[in-house]
């Protein structure tokens, strides 16, 4: 998988939170990343694509674009689409996906294009098609431009490769992740998540601290492709992936009133390897108990209703969730997700500027944040 030039490499971000996606590609040392709808560009060589997908904990998908050319027709489409080096990243005995995308151009069937450009493969390659292939492609039709990316991940990235249980309306793990970025957090405080359900924000956390990479535990399509180097993927992993250290003391704490979510949580955390950093107990919102040393970084994910009158019934929970904290948790630093600004001024809470809106389970979810509390 040698090439003579530096790829472009597309890291795709949940929308809405591209800036804080590059701050994260930032401190990971790749080469001059860029903001741009939908994502962070940036440029490497094969094995900053596989590192990409190993250590970023809040990309969801890791693109690879390999050709670019205009066509305005589909006959034009088929000619250059066979005139691509397919063989050169693509394995004949490997099956691909292809899905396109067309916006502003002449071409504007995608079903169409995505088909034209599967025969090509097919028939210039040998490789098979298959709408269940965890290898694909993705051809994108912009003002009769044609762009054709590798997703190398497979799998969306949120699939961390460790975490079975999981409750209602879990938060992926990408955000998670983006979201505790979003409040300052680093690894290196105590993290407390009291509506943790199935423990996705502190589990996110203590791997922060850990210094264990998100992608550990699973395999990536780029695995499949044409040239890939296993013996120099292992070498990265093994420099990527050392094993973490154990704390003196747990660091990251989970409550929530139903103790099916708290045996989530626990089984979670020990399949991933985080068990000695965190703690998680069955208690309600008012139970809600500071751990000893300096003060941190409360998170949570609280209920948001989806129908007026379960927004409004749900306002004594967030007026709870102020109380306590402003009441136990004087200096910590507060991050609440919520759909509706009401809910959020309810907890008596002094945020500043919301971060979002994000899209999350068909809902738009905003972050709400405070400095310190008094």
């Amino acid at each position: 998988m040698d090439t003579p030039h530096e790829l472009e490499i597309f890291i795709v971000a949940p929308p809405g939170l591209e800036a804080v996606l590059a701050e994260e590609v930032r401190a990971a040392h790749f080469a001059a990343p860029r903001v741009i709808p939908g994502g962070v560009l940036t440029n490497g060589d094969w094995p900053e694509v596989w590192r990409a997908n190993l250590v970023l904990r809040g990309a969801s998908r890791v693109l690879v674009r390999v050709v670019a050319f205009p066509a305005v027709h589909l006959a034009q489409l088929d000619k250059r689409a066979r005139r691509v080096p397919w063989g050169d990243f693509l394995r004949p005995d490997v099956p691909v996906r292809v899905e396109a995308a067309c916006h502003a151009s002449r071409i504007y069937h995608a079903g169409a294009a995505s088909e034209r450009i599967g025969r090509a493969i097919t028939e210039e390659l040998g490789a098979p098609l298959s709408p269940e292939a965890a290898l694909g492609l993705k051809a994108r039709f912009d003002h009769d431009l044609c762009t054709i990316s590798l997703d190398t991940s497979g799998e969306g990235l949120h699939r961390r490769g460790h975490k079975e249980a999981v409750g209602k309306a879990p938060l992926r793990e990408t955000l998670a992740a983006l979201f505790l970025r979003a409040c300052g957090y680093d690894g290196h405080e105590t993290v407390v998540d009291p509506m943790c359900g199935s423990g996705t924000i502190v589990l996110e956390a203590a791997e922060i601290a850990a210094g264990l990479a998100p992608g550990r535990d699973r395999s990536f399509a780029f695995e499949s492709l044409a040239g890939f180097d296993p013996t120099a993927w292992q070498s990265l992993r093994a420099t990527a992936c050392p094993p973490p250290s154990e704390p003196p003391a747990p660091r990251c704490f989970g409550s929530d009133r139903d103790a099916g979510a708290v045996a989530m949580s626990q089984a979670n955390a020990a399949r991933a390897g985080v068990a000695a950093w965190t703690a998680f107990r069955q208690a309600p919102v008012s139970d809600l108990a500071v751990p000893e040393g300096p003060p941190g970084l409360v998170l949570v994910n609280p209920p948001y209703g989806t129908r007026i009158g379960e927004r409004k019934s749900l306002l004594p929970l967030y007026q709870a969730l102020g109380r306590t904290l402003l009441g136990r948790f004087s200096g910590w630093r507060v991050g609440v997700l919520t759909t509706q600004s009401f809910l959020a001024e309810a907890t008596g809470l002094p945020f500043g500027a919301p971060v979002g809106p994000v899209l999350h389970g068909g809902l738009h979810v905003s972050l709400y944040v405070t400095g310190p509390l008094p």
